[in-house]
């Protein structure tokens, strides 16, 4: 006689083993038409599990996040239902969820085209309001692999064929349509109401570009029609903020094929990063840090000691000069603790802090390569702080307040903080990370801060603090980071010398503000459409002329402003005033600063924003103490 403990702490008896969707039902008809799956013991089932021992139930509904996600992995199967409907000599490979949505890989024998999309959808659409019932099967691994290769679906056979022999193998149905899958599904496909595919692109079997290249269906799926429009939405507005897309139009930068994932600065967006990169400098200095540089290429045997060449050398680009292999750095990490290893340090001298404008490279796939937002050069605002154990929590929680104020001052006010724990491949003992994971609970308890938990999703050194910010469309990225590590610097000989006179290894804590400058770099100018703020505007103002005649005034009045400290030029093109102020506007220049006869006899300026508003005529002096104390307050708007 099972009993199950629902989330409210009540308590329910069955003379027999019973279903999640029948416990549903003892609670009430509208939970059982609502529920979606169950959570037993803290893992996700189907409404059919049987449930014969005594546990702890959730009803899961489409009101719960993880109700969310059954509802995209089964539309995931619906789109590879509605394929094999439509082309039957389609093979179907995995479709797992992402993000705000799902993918399926199809091996067909022609691209298909958007209008394929459109046909598939509307299938998807009939099927769903056929109100299939979803079931899952349990095959002998054998009998699966036979099956599969019976009508064709090779890719299912060769996935199957990598289970260990002798263990049975879960199968959904619905209808005439069986997958493999370890699921859970919603029960009936009427479950399913509110979903889009949005794009088809190539994609290799298994991610390995030796492999065949099929093609991937991307969709989104939500639980509410105005959810979905609101993140459809947002897409369009993610679109018009390409970073890509701006940061050509403006002039910025560009990449090309000859250096994969590799940025060519142009001067207008090496200026922004110019400013960024003193403004951090200025961080660095004010909180205590010294800055160091260190060697782009070190030898193999470092990265061995330091666990990098175990853990992370797929991703690390190789060189080789008189017999000896040397890697591009990928981080700066062990470089730091060369420099803490050149003299004898005492306690005296921690905590100590290196901070680094650090080149790394790293070999990504070019698949996942994206603008300037994924690289594979990149520069990172790199810190280390090497401390005793003791001073963990003061030094992660000043950090703490340091990152928030540096975030504010870019424009950025919603911060959420995450704790990634330990991985799976990871270097050093469980107690060296419980006491690591202790010590940042302990920093973000002492923070005033809230946080969520990421199981598994720390650095193979040690756990980390994550800063994640928000956009102006509600996007979330990742940026700031401070991850305790104990391991690396006892692996590279690390010492200082205690209050009790005999050596102890220091704690060495990796921090990061924006992370890496080029990601961040098109966080900002898709956050601001490329508007950027006037502190970080590439060219702050520009001096137009109305005719040939102000020529001389309006070169006069850029110089000044440079003289200033702005970032100033004028545009002495033999163009009318209205041509010359519009095309200004489309490269959102801030500032517009118009002189014509008027201007120049009362030796006054003309001023216009980039939004179009006209501030009227003043004395340049004027104009340049309101921009100076607008650079200086670092506002976020013009």
């Amino acid at each position: 006689m099972p009993v199950i403990t629902l989330p409210d702490g009540s308590q329910r008896e069955f003379a027999q083993p019973v279903t999640v969707a029948e416990v549903a039902q003892s609670i009430g008809a509208g939970l059982a038409r609502a529920a979606l799956a169950g959570k037993v013991n803290g893992r996700l089932v189907d409404t059919a599990f049987l449930i014969d021992t005594d546990v702890q139930l959730g009803i899961i509904t489409e009101k719960d996040p993880e109700g969310v996600d059954v509802i995209r992995h089964s539309a995931a199967h619906l789109l590879a239902f509605a394929v094999k409907e439509l082309f039957p000599d389609a093979q179907v490979t995995i479709g797992p969820t992402i993000e705000n949505g799902f993918y399926y890989d199809f091996a067909y024998k022609r691209p298909f085209t958007p209008e394929d999309l459109l046909t598939i959808e509307k299938r998807m659409g009939e099927i769903a309001k056929r109100d299939i019932a979803i079931s899952r099967e349990v095959w002998q691994r054998d009998d699966a692999i036979a099956f599969f290769k019976s009508i064709g679906e090779h890719y299912k056979a060769e996935l199957i064929d990598a289970i260990p022999a002798g263990e049975a193998v879960s199968l959904y149905r619905e209808g005439d349509f069986i997958d493999l899958c370890r699921g859970p599904h919603v029960p009936s496909t009427a479950k399913l109401k509110v979903f889009k595919l949005m794009k088809v692109a190539g994609a290799y079997w298994r991610g390995d570009h030796r492999n065949a290249q099929l093609q991937r269906i991307y969709g989104t799926a939500w639980v509410k029609k105005e959810d979905q429009d609101a993140y459809l939405h947002m897409l369009e507005e993610a679109e018009k903020r390409d970073h890509r897309k701006l940061g050509r139009q403006l002039d910025l930068f560009h990449l090309q094929e000859e250096a994969p994932g590799m940025v060519f600065w142009h001067p207008k967006g090496w200026a922004m990063w110019q400013e960024i990169e003193q403004y951090m400098r200025n961080v660095y200095r004010d909180n205590g840090y010294q800055e160091v540089k260190c060697p782009q290429i070190l030898d193999r045997s470092l990265w061995e000691k330091s666990g990098h060449w175990e853990n992370f050398k797929d991703n690390m680009f190789t060189t080789e000069s008189e017999k000896r292999e040397y890697a591009i750095k990928p981080m700066n990490c062990p470089g730091h603790i060369q420099i803490f290893n050149t003299g004898l340090r005492s306690y005296r001298d921690l905590p100590l802090r290196y901070g680094e404008f650090g080149s790394c490279h790293r070999n990504e796939p070019s698949g996942a390569l994206h603008g300037i937002m994924r690289v594979r050069g990149f520069t990172q605002d790199d810190g280390h702080i090497f401390c005793t154990e003791d001073q963990i929590q003061s030094e992660v929680t000043a950090f703490n307040a340091l990152v928030r104020k540096v975030y504010a001052d870019f424009g950025f006010n919603d911060v959420m903080v995450k704790l990634a724990l330990r991985p799976e491949k990871r270097v050093g003992s469980d107690e060296v990370w419980d006491k690591a994971e202790l010590a940042l609970r302990e920093a973000l308890k002492a923070s005033g801060l809230a946080w969520d938990e990421l199981p598994g999703e720390g650095a193979f050194y040690g756990p980390k603090i994550e800063f994640h910010i928000k956009d102006a469309i509600g996007r979330s990225w990742q940026c700031g980071t401070v991850q305790v590590d104990f391991s690396m610097p006892q692996r590279l000989g690390a010492e200082f010398v205690g209050d009790d006179n005999t050596r102890h290894t220091p704690v060495m804590l990796h921090r990061a503000i924006l992370g890496s400058l080029e990601r961040f770099i098109g966080m900002l100018i898709e956050n601001c459409t490329g508007a950027m703020p006037l502190w970080l505007a590439p060219l702050q103002v520009v001096v137009l002329n109305i005719s040939e005649k102000q020529s001389e005034y309006a070169s006069e009045v850029a110089k000044t402003l440079v003289q200033a400290g702005l970032r100033a030029e004028a545009d002495l093109r033999n163009e009318k005033i209205t041509y010359k102020i519009r095309d200004h506007s489309l490269n959102k220049l801030p500032y517009q600063i118009v002189v014509g006869d008027k201007e120049m006899a009362a030796n006054l300026v003309a001023v216009r924003t980039r939004s179009g508003q006209d501030l009227g005529q003043m004395p340049l002096d004027t104009l340049i103490k309101q921009l100076l104390a607008e650079v200086a307050a670092r506002s976020s708007t013009a």
